[in-house]
């Protein structure tokens, strides 16, 4: 989920950082938003780090992209925590003189406020009538708790704990189509085949994409088994501590088949993400290939194909099972990159194919992605393009549309 978190100047923005944390590790993209005077008590550095992703406050830095308007667009979820009592004045007035101002006055998301104050700041008839307001505009308020404050003071005002916050805001977003009791099983990364000991044939392959549709799968309430290659590192810190997905290591197009034919037989919807290579060479080394063995100024290595994983999994498929598979393609042109992948969908039998572009700066290896999804029969099921936790939500959509 795309989630946009303001930040505003109370002491109480240290406990977001515990929040964003929550966010992050949970496979969201957040995007974080803090005032000038949040700054004032947790860094910009701070905020960057937390999120993977930069941090501004104004709106003229990345003035081409319209920077307000396209995190207030693209965001699904807005939380404001702290939320000060002279921000909500400042919201419910739709002041917009900072980035965060802005953001909130270009979104159509859901808007969750966690209000921290001292408490008779709290209890100020302004402050309750601003918080009424807001409430009937549909914003959620989650807080405040009663508790220590600063300055040795006690009572209503002191922000949620950052757990409660990231619950009762996910809480408010309407569910997307769920796979509550599905079992799933999708592969990520890149193969690797063997020349010698100590080199191999692979792909520039991250493994982010698989990684995600695990991910969102797990988020819609499905067993995940994640049959992972050779990843970026990072790639299944999330994955790893989802307790609906199981990972399984492989290397080779002859383990990733092995595993994904195993991992088949009980799913009902296979997803081949991973980039497997297309060849292997034909004699394996057993020792490294040294260039004082060389009979001559070059080296010949023969090359054989590997079994197409995909087909075999879509020829075997049980009754009622999905079979997904992913085309990586050079083509720069829509149209093109369409209908080789409407060939590809028919070539292969499967039911779902999801085209992306890649290149040199495209596709593998970076955090967005830009794809389009085709059933069996050539008709367009979507088309997608941002973070690959954006275009693995819009895929499985597009998946149990079918269903």
């Amino acid at each position: 989920m795309f989630i946009v978190v303001g930040v505003t100047g109370g002491i109480a923005a240290y406990k977001t950082v515990s929040l964003i944390r929550l966010l992050v590790t949970a496979g969201h993209e957040v995007h974080v938003i803090p005032t000038e005077d949040a700054l004032r008590f947790v860094g910009l550095t701070t905020w960057e780090a937390i999120s993977r992703h930069p941090v501004t406050t104004s709106v003229h830095e990345d003035v081409a992209e319209v920077r307000h308007v396209a995190l207030g667009r693209r965001a699904e979820l807005v939380i404001v925590a702290p939320a000060t009592a002279d921000f909500l004045a400042k919201m419910t007035a739709g002041l917009a003189g900072d980035l965060l101002g802005t953001t909130l006055l270009a979104t159509s998301a859901r808007v969750v406020v966690a209000p921290a104050m001292h408490t008779e700041m709290w209890r100020h008839p302004a402050t309750q009538a601003n918080i009424a307001t807001l409430r009937e505009r549909g914003v959620h308020v989650v807080g405040p708790d009663d508790g220590a404050l600063t300055g040795g003071d006690s009572g209503p005002g002191r922000m949620s704990e950052p757990d409660a916050i990231a619950a009762a805001a996910l809480a408010v977003v309407p569910a997307r189509a769920h796979l509550a009791g599905a079992r799933v099983v999708v592969s990520a990364g890149g193969t690797r085949e063997p020349i010698d000991p100590v080199r191999y044939l692979g792909n520039r392959s991250s493994g982010r994409q698989g990684a995600a549709l695990a991910l969102a799968a797990a988020d819609r309430g499905a067993e995940v088994t994640l049959v992972a290659a050779h990843v970026d590192d990072g790639v299944l810190d999330a994955v790893a501590r989802h307790p609906r997905i199981r990972i399984q290591r492989v290397s080779t197009v002859a383990q990733m088949q092995s595993a994904m034919t195993d991992a088949a037989a009980e799913a009902g919807l296979v997803v081949m993400a991973a980039a497997v290579s297309d060849y292997r060479v034909a004699d394996v080394a057993d020792h490294k290939l040294s260039k004082e063995d060389a009979a001559g100024p070059g080296l010949t290595l023969e090359l054989v194909r590997t079994p197409d994983i995909v087909a075999g999994l879509a020829a075997q498929r049980c009754d009622g099972q999905i079979v997904i598979a992913f085309a990586a393609e050079t083509e720069e042109d829509r149209d093109a990159l369409l209908g080789r992948a409407q060939r590809k969908a028919a070539r292969k039998g499967v039911d779902v194919l999801v085209a992306n572009r890649v290149g040199w700066n495209a596709g593998f290896g970076t955090p967005d992605n830009a794809i389009v999804v085709v059933s069996r029969d050539g008709a367009v099921l979507a088309e997608a393009s941002g973070s690959k936790r954006e275009v693995a939500d819009a895929i499985w959509d597009a998946v149990l549309s079918l269903r």
